[in-house]
């Protein structure tokens, strides 16, 4: 594991900004930029209303993960980063994805952050299941 990358997990636990944020800090960073993605109410490319998604992982997930992160750790001028996805059943509002990433500057820790969200997203394998207030369900990702 590169000394940058100190946090790369799956967890069916809460997710905790502060914890990442926290994992990150280093004496030389000038800058900490974040992302938290949580459950919201709508999708819009479905009717009805999101009440709760569910997400499940490829088993090899995390060590995707891992490697997601090594990559992006690699492009940029990063001193730490901490990711982590969720797995189970999820709530409206409760996080999904938390990204924190520091640097000695501003640009390498936004540009590092803004990466890594859209990797993860396009390349995690984590499907997700919306379940929706009439108790219809889609599956997204498949």
């Amino acid at each position: 594991m590169s000394s940058a990358v100190r946090r790369a997990a799956l967890s069916a636990d809460p997710l905790d900004l502060a914890a990442h944020v926290s994992a990150v800090q280093d004496p030389r960073a000038g800058a900490v930029s974040t992302f938290l993605g949580q459950v919201r109410d709508h999708d819009p490319a479905v009717q009805g209303e999101v009440t709760a998604l569910e997400y499940s992982a490829h088993p090899d997930a995390g060590a995707v993960l891992q490697e997601l992160a090594e990559q992006v750790a690699q492009r940029h001028e990063v001193l730490g980063i901490a990711v982590s996805h969720r797995t189970g059943l999820l709530t409206v509002g409760e996080p999904a994805v938390v990204v924190a990433v520091s640097a000695a500057h501003r640009a390498p820790a936004l540009d590092g952050c803004a990466e890594l969200i859209e990797v993860v997203k396009a390349e995690l394998p984590v499907w997700k299941r919306e379940v929706l207030r009439d108790g219809s369900h889609l599956w997204v990702g498949l």
